[in-house]
Protein backbone atom coordinates (compact mmCIF):
# COMPACT_ATOMS: atom_id res chain seq x y z
CA UNK A 1 0.00 0.00 0.00
CA UNK A 2 1.54 3.29 -1.13
CA UNK A 3 0.91 5.95 1.80
CA UNK A 4 0.55 10.01 0.96
CA UNK A 5 0.42 12.94 2.98
CA UNK A 6 -1.17 16.21 1.63
CA UNK A 7 -0.36 19.53 2.82
CA UNK A 8 -1.10 22.70 2.11
CA UNK A 9 1.31 25.26 2.58
CA UNK A 10 5.05 24.55 3.19
CA UNK A 11 6.65 23.53 6.33
CA UNK A 12 8.59 26.99 7.57
CA UNK A 13 10.61 26.17 10.41
CA UNK A 14 13.61 24.08 9.62
CA UNK A 15 14.11 22.15 12.40
CA UNK A 16 10.65 20.60 11.88
CA UNK A 17 11.58 20.00 8.25
CA UNK A 18 15.00 18.23 9.25
CA UNK A 19 12.54 15.81 11.76
CA UNK A 20 9.46 15.08 9.33
CA UNK A 21 12.13 14.05 6.75
CA UNK A 22 13.71 12.22 9.72
CA UNK A 23 10.25 10.56 10.09
CA UNK A 24 9.62 10.03 5.93
CA UNK A 25 12.99 8.05 5.54
CA UNK A 26 12.20 5.71 8.53
CA UNK A 27 9.16 5.21 7.24
CA UNK A 28 10.48 4.16 3.89
CA UNK A 29 11.71 1.43 5.44
CA UNK A 30 8.00 0.02 6.54
CA UNK A 31 6.62 1.12 3.43
CA UNK A 32 6.18 3.44 0.46
CA UNK A 33 5.20 6.90 2.03
CA UNK A 34 5.53 10.51 0.57
CA UNK A 35 4.57 14.62 1.04
CA UNK A 36 2.75 16.12 -1.63
CA UNK A 37 2.64 20.20 -0.37
CA UNK A 38 0.29 21.72 -2.17
CA UNK A 39 1.13 26.00 -2.51
CA UNK A 40 -0.61 28.55 0.32
CA UNK A 41 -2.74 30.80 -1.42
CA UNK A 42 -1.39 34.12 -2.32
CA UNK A 43 -2.85 37.30 -1.85
CA UNK A 44 -6.03 36.10 0.12
CA UNK A 45 -6.74 39.74 2.29
CA UNK A 46 -9.95 40.08 -0.56
CA UNK A 47 -10.86 36.30 0.12
CA UNK A 48 -13.33 35.32 2.26
CA UNK A 49 -13.01 32.05 4.45
CA UNK A 50 -15.63 29.98 2.56
CA UNK A 51 -13.21 31.15 -0.65
CA UNK A 52 -10.26 30.39 0.62
CA UNK A 53 -11.05 26.91 1.94
CA UNK A 54 -12.72 26.33 -1.38
CA UNK A 55 -9.99 27.22 -3.51
CA UNK A 56 -7.28 25.24 -1.35
CA UNK A 57 -9.81 22.01 -1.33
CA UNK A 58 -9.75 22.28 -5.37
CA UNK A 59 -5.83 22.40 -5.08
CA UNK A 60 -6.39 18.86 -2.59
CA UNK A 61 -8.22 17.43 -4.85
CA UNK A 62 -6.32 17.03 -7.70
CA UNK A 63 -4.31 15.11 -6.16
CA UNK A 64 -6.34 13.01 -5.33
CA UNK A 65 -7.02 9.79 -7.38
CA UNK A 66 -10.43 8.19 -7.50
CA UNK A 67 -9.65 4.75 -5.88
CA UNK A 68 -7.49 6.56 -3.16
CA UNK A 69 -8.64 6.22 0.62
CA UNK A 70 -8.89 9.83 1.68
CA UNK A 71 -8.81 10.71 5.72
CA UNK A 72 -8.62 14.07 6.80
CA UNK A 73 -6.50 15.21 9.95
CA UNK A 74 -10.01 17.27 11.23
CA UNK A 75 -10.13 18.22 14.71
CA UNK A 76 -13.84 16.64 14.47
CA UNK A 77 -12.11 13.27 13.51
CA UNK A 78 -11.85 10.24 15.51
CA UNK A 79 -9.19 9.97 18.29
CA UNK A 80 -7.11 6.51 18.96
CA UNK A 81 -4.24 5.51 20.91
CA UNK A 82 -1.19 4.49 19.08
CA UNK A 83 -1.93 0.87 19.51
CA UNK A 84 -5.47 1.55 17.82
CA UNK A 85 -4.02 3.48 15.33
CA UNK A 86 -1.65 1.02 14.29
CA UNK A 87 -4.33 -1.67 14.11
CA UNK A 88 -6.71 0.69 11.95
CA UNK A 89 -3.76 1.08 9.52
CA UNK A 90 -2.97 -2.36 9.04
CA UNK A 91 -6.18 -3.31 8.28
CA UNK A 92 -6.03 -0.53 5.46
CA UNK A 93 -3.39 -1.92 4.13
CA UNK A 94 -4.93 -5.27 3.38
CA UNK A 95 -7.80 -2.85 1.60
CA UNK A 96 -6.54 0.59 0.24
CA UNK A 97 -5.00 0.84 -3.25
CA UNK A 98 -3.51 4.01 -2.26
CA UNK A 99 -3.82 6.01 1.42
CA UNK A 100 -3.66 9.48 1.22
CA UNK A 101 -3.90 11.71 4.63
CA UNK A 102 -4.78 15.36 4.05
CA UNK A 103 -3.68 18.09 6.56
CA UNK A 104 -5.78 21.28 5.47
CA UNK A 105 -4.65 24.60 5.64
CA UNK A 106 -5.39 27.10 8.99
CA UNK A 107 -8.56 27.21 8.08
CA UNK A 108 -9.47 23.73 7.59
CA UNK A 109 -11.58 22.25 4.70
CA UNK A 110 -13.84 23.02 2.14
CA UNK A 111 -17.05 21.08 1.72
CA UNK A 112 -15.87 19.49 -1.41
CA UNK A 113 -12.81 17.78 0.32
CA UNK A 114 -14.81 16.55 3.44
CA UNK A 115 -17.48 15.10 0.48
CA UNK A 116 -14.67 12.95 -0.80
CA UNK A 117 -13.05 11.92 2.40
CA UNK A 118 -13.64 8.37 3.30
CA UNK A 119 -12.91 8.89 7.21
CA UNK A 120 -11.40 12.16 9.84
CA UNK A 121 -8.83 11.30 12.46
CA UNK A 122 -7.73 13.80 15.06
CA UNK A 123 -4.42 13.61 16.71
CA UNK A 124 -5.68 15.32 19.96
CA UNK A 125 -8.78 18.14 21.40
CA UNK A 126 -6.06 19.81 21.89
CA UNK A 127 -5.02 22.46 19.30
CA UNK A 128 -1.27 22.38 17.75
CA UNK A 129 -0.21 24.63 15.25
CA UNK A 130 -0.07 23.30 11.55
CA UNK A 131 3.53 23.01 11.22
CA UNK A 132 3.64 20.90 14.73
CA UNK A 133 0.89 18.80 13.30
CA UNK A 134 2.66 17.53 10.43
CA UNK A 135 5.72 16.37 12.52
CA UNK A 136 3.84 15.11 15.01
CA UNK A 137 1.49 13.00 12.23
CA UNK A 138 4.46 11.92 10.65
CA UNK A 139 6.18 10.48 14.00
CA UNK A 140 2.79 8.39 14.62
CA UNK A 141 2.97 7.08 11.13
CA UNK A 142 6.22 5.73 12.10
CA UNK A 143 5.36 4.47 15.26
CA UNK A 144 2.16 2.47 13.84
CA UNK A 145 4.98 0.79 11.44
CA UNK A 146 7.00 0.09 14.54
CA UNK A 147 4.01 -1.41 16.52
CA UNK A 148 2.54 -3.24 13.23
CA UNK A 149 6.31 -5.13 13.07
CA UNK A 150 6.44 -5.54 16.58
CA UNK A 151 9.24 -3.49 17.03
CA UNK A 152 10.14 -2.08 20.39
CA UNK A 153 9.99 1.78 19.47
CA UNK A 154 6.65 1.38 21.34
CA UNK A 155 6.24 0.97 25.03
CA UNK A 156 2.82 0.15 26.45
Amino acid sequence: MKTELILVGKTVNKHFVALIDDYVGRINHYMPFSITTIPELKNTKALSIEQQKTLEGEQILKKIQSGDTVVLLDEHGREMTSVETATWMEKRQHTARRLVFVIGGAYGFSQAVYDRANEMLSLSRMTFSHQMVRLIFAEQIYRACTIIKGEPYHHE
